[in-house]
């Protein structure tokens, strides 16, 4: 098997498709080595394993919601495609999707995964409860009133156990808009970056870093909200546009300030339309908000060397929240994500010069997508590292959820 990308073959001996959450507890317990995968839209080894794979497609597939609570139950498995459409058809949304709707929430919600908008939480914002299969096959469920448990499980980056299911915050179904605007000079991006980025519900920038200007700016605003008057210098776009510059809109969700519902305009993409696999990787890394113009200024630096390299990046944002691993940890935050050309060796042999760029801002990389971990002080990043990294050892003393990548990240268990 291979991730999405094609850019990595696993390295399980087994595979496995439990039609029951008791059965992937009797397969946990059992196996020395395991791990889950979803919609394997992860860039790195961080859900491979040298034992036993299971995939989580077979298991009954839930969406349950609970409109007097305010919330919904969904399988770990589900796709957020899946999951917005039977929200709306019960007339709620969640916050706020990533670019890509075809992603797993158990998998966007361990490794951080993100929308954008300065006010909107990580996907793992939602998260009221989470179900999970421990190391020795018991089933847990963790709610916000479980503290420490709680926090340190969510996004977890599959240390702690399987996620079988989440329940999420809902809130009533609401419409949007989407504009895209070009050529926005740099100057004012950076002069002007908190209002530019606070411009409407969620907002993303595009960009090579070359040149005078941004490419495109795409603002997805709540369908009431006053036209954006101040354009800072760019212009609309007169047609509906791709982030990459000579690819059809076909498959992206409406622009030209077409009114419609919030699930066809927060990501990018079309639900209906079905990507295949993706001849890019991806790199991101989140910090503070007020650094982001240093950080645009620091990465522009490098633009002779990283352009080639570069399908676009992306600038986006995103809220605080409590969660221990969480890249948007205890910091309102500012994400540069990077979506490279299929040149894997030269993008990481790049990457360690613009971690060492972005390092003086404290950036965090996403848990999912290509990063050097021996080039991280964790403990100085993470306040609570080393209370994760003993959460990791009491819950799977053994190691059985670990691989190489995690390893290199909380060390070697000493296993027994």
């Amino acid at each position: 098997m291979k991730n999405w990308a094609g850019n990595l073959e696993y390295s399980s001996a087994d595979v496995r498709r439990p039609e029951s959450v008791e059965e992937l507890a009797s397969i946990v317990a059992a196996a020395p080595r395991i791990k889950a995968l979803g919609s394997r839209h992860s860039f790195n080894r961080v859900g491979d394993t040298d034992g036993v794979h299971v995939l989580l497609d077979a298991l009954p597939q839930q969406v349950e919601v609970d409109a007097g609570r305010g919330t919904v139950r969904v399988s770990g498995g589900v796709s957020y495609g899946a999951l917005c459409r039977t929200l709306e058809d019960s007339g709620v949304a969640i916050h706020n999707l990533a670019s890509l709707p075809h992603i797993s929430v158990a998998g966007a919600v361990q490794t951080g995964t993100h929308g954008s908008g300065v006010d909107n939480p990580s996907l793992a914002g939602a998260v009221e409860s989470i179900d999970l299969v421990r190391a020795s096959g018991e089933q847990v469920r963790l709610t916000r009133d479980d503290g420490d448990e709680f926090l340190a499980s969510v996004v977890g980056i599959g240390a702690l156990g399987i996620v079988t299911g989440l329940e999420l915050a809902v809130r009533p179904s609401f419409r949007m808009r989407q504009r895209v605007l070009e050529d926005l000079p740099w100057d004012t991006a950076l002069s002007d970056f908190s209002t530019i980025v606070s411009s409407a519900y969620s907002v993303s920038l595009f960009t090579d870093y070359t040149g005078n200007s941004i490419n495109q700016v795409w603002l997805k605003a709540l369908d009431g909200e006053a036209p954006l008057q101040n354009l800072f210098g760019a212009t609309p776009a007169l047609r509906p546009r791709h982030p990459l510059p000579d690819m059809s809109a076909e498959n992206c969700t409406a622009q030209m300030d077409e009114p419609g519902l919030w699930l066809d305009r927060l990501p990018h993409f079309r639900h209906e339309f079905t990507p295949s696999n993706g001849d890019e990787l991806q790199s991101e890394f989140i910090l503070p908000l007020e650094h982001g113009p240093a950080a645009l200024q620091a990465v522009r630096a490098l633009a002779a060397d990283l352009a080639p390299l570069l399908f676009v990046s992306e600038v986006r944002t995103g809220a605080a929240d409590e969660f221990w691993l969480s890249p948007f940890h205890r910091r309102q935050s500012v994400a540069l994500h990077f979506t490279w050309k299929p040149l894997q060796a030269e993008v990481e042999a790049f990457l360690p010069v613009l971690e060492e760029a972005l390092r003086p801002f404290g950036a965090r990389p996403h848990w999912g997508k290509l990063f050097t971990p021996d080039g991280y002080d964790w403990e100085a990043l993470y306040p609570r590292f080393n209370d994760f990294r003993a959460f990791a050892a009491g819950h799977d003393p053994q190691g059985k959820f670990r691989n190489a990548l995690l390893d290199s990240i909380l060390g070697v268990p000493a296993r027994r």
